[in-house]
């Protein structure tokens, strides 16, 4: 059994006061998303409930499920005190809704409203969250789960989407307000010291023994890799990224789950009634309960392995007619830049680093003026990315999906975003269906507003 409680990752005590879980939208009618500060009880009941900056109220958002096909329709208030905006995260969108400021929108100013208005094309798992100030923003609250359903719905008991995270705190509970220390900026990224499911420091889901489960599970933190396991649960990864795989993999012993990623999974639960199943994030000192399955009797026999989900549109990658672009990557603590271009001008790395920028891609920090690359409508792309850090780093396409060529040369499954360990070269494919600017940027937080952004152009 997992240790029960995360002493060793927090400044407070043993967790209970658990606030109430997202409420989950219908589809038809817009959607009307409030951003605005709000209160939740994160810590023990013997502490203070923490200021944040939710969507309706709650942190995450309420879970917006639509059907494949359905349009998304939702109205965005801003109430903060500062601007903002949200991306929706690995849907292959039309540009102008990305949300990302400076790029497809004006950022939304406090006290106005933006409608965003875009067709659901895939089924999955995908997720929303704020693009203006992001480390902060994010961190703050400003987040949530969007599932797109199958037409059919697949034979499961219960379908769970799971919003991973995690928050920095200090001892009165208030979030830490240091988002742009240098320490995060040029190291691993804003680790947080209390982790979350759904809101909540453990989340309990009641099943029954043999019930079949989908697990979406987001990982929505600023930095943090998650490593998962599970006890007392049994099955298969379905998809990743929201890109069902052609056929389903039996779950391995951990699970790495980067920023911003996603995988479904169908499990079966074997724990026996009168017991739990768990969920468990894997520490240096240890496993961690993350999520909690209290197992009542059920009626159910082991079922087979499931059929994959129906594919999503297709946009097939042709290597050979593809060209290539490399990224380099470079920077960070222990492998500092000596220069760079910033916004057109050359600085040395030590004028760089009083300007909060400590990454670059291709010699160039912070988003360059022009594109990585510009692509033809309907032509493969291959990027050679070589991460010549100390650090891992969370790379996500927006727009579209890409694919990893393998040493052997084959493709691996879709997915939006891909981790690359410290020192590695990786490659990537994908075919520039989706006219617009693109970001291409690293998922951990602060490392893309220390510089670690460029973006692609895909002309008509």
């Amino acid at each position: 059994m997992p240790l029960s409680r995360r002493q060793v990752l927090t400044q407070i005590a043993a967790l209970s006061a658990l606030p109430a879980l997202p409420r989950v939208a219908s589809a038809a009618s817009p959607r009307r998303l409030t951003l605005a500060p709000a209160t939740q009880q994160i810590a023990p009941a013997t502490y203070p409930a923490t200021d944040l900056w939710c969507v309706n109220g709650s942190m995450p958002g309420e879970t917006l499920r639509l059907k494949q096909g359905a349009r998304l329709i939702a109205e965005v208030e801003n109430r903060l005190p500062q601007a903002t905006s949200l991306h929706w995260h690995g849907i292959r969108i039309e540009n102008a809704m990305d949300g990302v400021p400076g790029v497809t929108q004006d950022p939304i100013q406090p006290n106005e409203t933006f409608t965003y208005d875009f067709a659901l094309p895939d089924a999955g798992s995908y997720w929303y969250h704020s693009h203006a100030q992001s480390v902060e923003q994010v961190e703050r609250g400003l987040q949530g789960a969007l599932i797109v359903e199958e037409p059919d719905t697949p034979d499961v008991d219960q379908d769970l989407p799971l919003v991973i995270d995690d928050l920095r705190v200090a001892s009165d509970a208030a979030v830490d307000a240091r988002f742009n220390a240098p320490h995060d900026l040029s190291h691993a990224g804003r680790m947080g010291n209390v982790l979350l499911c759904n809101g909540k420091m453990v989340a309990d889901h009641p099943v029954k023994s043999g019930d079949r489960l989908r697990l979406r599970l987001i990982n929505s933190a600023n930095a943090r890799i998650f490593t998962l396991g599970l006890q007392g649960l049994e099955g298969w990864v379905m998809a990743y990224d929201g890109m069902p795989l052609a056929t389903p993999e039996p779950l391995s012993d951990q699970l790495v789950l980067a920023p911003a990623q996603r995988i479904d999974l169908f499990v079966d639960v074997t724990a026996a009634a009168g017991e739990e199943a768990f969920i468990v994030q894997f520490e240096r000192d240890g496993g961690y309960e993350l999520a909690r399955f209290p197992v009542s009797a059920g009626t159910r026999t082991r079922r087979a392995t499931p059929d994959a989900l129906p594919p999503n549109p297709d946009f097939p990658i042709d290597l050979k007619s593809a060209r290539s672009v490399d990224l380099i990557t470079e920077g960070g603590a222990m492998a500092w830049l000596q220069s760079a271009s910033f916004k057109g001008e050359d600085l040395s790395g030590e004028e760089l680093a009083k300007l909060g920028q400590f990454w670059s891609f291709n010699g160039s920090a912070g988003r360059p003026i022009e594109p990585l690359v510009t692509a033809r409508l309907g032509e493969t792309i291959r990027i050679r990315m070589l991460n010549d850090t100390q650090f891992p780093h969370a790379m996500h396409l927006h727009g579209m999906h890409f694919a990893e060529v393998l040493p052997d040369g084959t493709l691996g499954p879709l997915r939006d975003t891909l981790l690359m360990l410290r020192g590695e070269t990786r490659e990537i494919a994908f075919q520039a269906h989706n006219p617009g600017d693109w970001l291409f940027h690293c998922h951990m937080l602060s490392h893309h507003a220390a510089g670690m952004g460029t973006w692609v152009r895909v002309t008509a």
